[in-house]
């Protein structure tokens, strides 16, 4: 790694860090602490995503107009004064307005950490890049929210302050670190001829591979990030009688799985095309939905139902640890040259919309139709499999095996040089 890719991976862990401190505690901040209800507190964590949905659009072409630093600094410095504020706020106008300025500001931070690691990554080396950032993201999540979890008391509102604090120094600090950064030169929209946004996601649309990755993407993070605190939690507790410890205990095993398993699966990665590392995580995902529902609707032991809800969890953190090195080098590989923030962020953008949606449709769910839940989601896994390998006829041979390509590459520039001495 460069200079310039050793600080954005500082940076990455730097945000997790701070975002680890506070979100596992917003709905008791606001509903308990401040005393504004479950009411307020459930519009604070739909603000995250109403304010993720209108600055996305926008923060792709800035980052394509402007490049991806300078939107990064105005994202962190967003978010450090949105995070300060909801430490400070104690009423329900101001929490929204802080939650909001909190959310558009982690929001853009995502696509515009990610169009750096492109311009500072090769074909080569990006899959690796991106298998860094996903396991810092984790370890900084891990590490903020156990620390933070012993910090914070729920009698004491200037526990929760200190924590937004923190959080506040976090992006500030950030904000040092990148601005350290030297990028190397990478095309711009400015530098070609000009093109209405309007245009430009015109042409994105158009370019089939994306479209399909987009849907895809949706279904990833619909059927397995939509559901971690939501619909399978409550179906944890509901069908399988899981305490709020062993609930606790799945989380880190997923984290855990992600953590020890990130670099062990690159060379699996690096080595098989990716709509079928794609199509793998659909059939892991199937299995751990089907443990869930052993976990719930079968007759074994209470014991049995934990560690299978737990096991869960981790088939779920192997998924994961597949597709970091693989969605997002792919996303870069499909994107136009000059085009890679537009395309970060509309992908962030889907995601968004599936975590959204995610949480609507999978909390009632679970809490209350525990079989359809399950055999739901199951289906929707092998969904992803059936679109991963579908993709996969709409990639070129270096999108979806770029290793391979090289190789080819590599071996018929070696034989034209052999056969130029005969021919002189």
């Amino acid at each position: 790694m460069g200079a310039a890719m050793r600080r954005i991976h500082v940076g990455n862990a730097l945000s997790a860090f701070g975002l680890g401190f506070t979100v596992p505690y917003l709905y008791v901040y606001v509903a308990q602490v401040r005393g504004l209800g479950a009411m307020t507190a459930g519009l604070v964590l739909a603000v995250f995503a109403v304010a993720a949905l209108i600055v996305l659009p926008f923060a792709g072409r800035a980052i394509v107009r402007r490049g991806p630093l300078p939107v990064l600094l105005v994202a962190l410095v967003t978010a450090a004064v949105g995070a300060l504020s909801l430490g400070l706020s104690n009423s329900a106008a101001t929490v929204l307005l802080s939650a909001s300025a909190l959310g558009a500001g982690q929001a853009v931070m995502q696509p515009a950490l990610a169009t750096m690691i492109v311009d500072c990554s090769t074909t080569e080396t990006r899959s690796r890049a991106f298998a860094m950032q996903f396991f810092l993201q984790n370890l900084g999540l891990g590490v903020g929210g156990l620390i933070g979890g012993h910090l914070v008391d729920p009698t004491e509102a200037g526990s929760f302050t200190l924590l937004f604090s923190i959080e506040a120094v976090m992006f500030l600090l950030l904000v040092v670190v990148m601005a350290t950064v030297r990028m190397p030169r990478a095309p711009r929209l400015a530098d070609a001829p000009q093109q209405s946004a309007g245009a430009s996601w015109k042409q994105l649309l158009g370019n089939r591979a994306m479209v399909q990755l987009c849907v895809l993407g949706f279904v990833l993070f619909f059927a397995c990030y939509g559901q971690f605190e939501s619909g399978l939690s409550a179906y944890g507790v509901e069908a399988a009688g899981i305490t709020t410890s062993a609930l606790g205990t799945a989380l880190a095993a997923n984290t855990l799985m992600i953590v020890v398993a990130q670099f062990a699966v690159l060379r699996f990665v690096e080595r098989r095309k990716r709509s079928r590392v794609i199509a793998s995580v659909g059939l892991i995902w199937a299995v751990a939905w089907a443990v869930a529902g052993y976990a719930g609707l079968g007759d074994g032991s209470q014991a049995m139902a934990t560690a299978a809800f737990i096991s869960t969890y981790a088939l779920f953190g192997l998924g994961e640890a597949l597709l970091s090195p693989t969605l997002a080098p792919l996303v870069a590989d499909l994107a136009p040259t000059g085009m890679a923030g537009q395309y970060n962020s509309a992908f962030a953008l889907v995601k968004q919309l599936a975590l959204a949606v995610g949480p609507a449709v999978g909390g009632p769910m679970g809490a209350s139709l525990h079989a359809p839940y399950i055999v739901v989601f199951l289906l929707f896994s092998l969904g992803i499999t059936v679109l991963a390998m579908r993709l996969g006829r709409q990639l070129t041979e270096a999108q979806n095996h770029p290793s391979a390509a090289r190789s080819r590459v590599v071996a018929q520039s070696g034989a034209a040089a052999g056969q130029a001495p005969a021919h002189v």
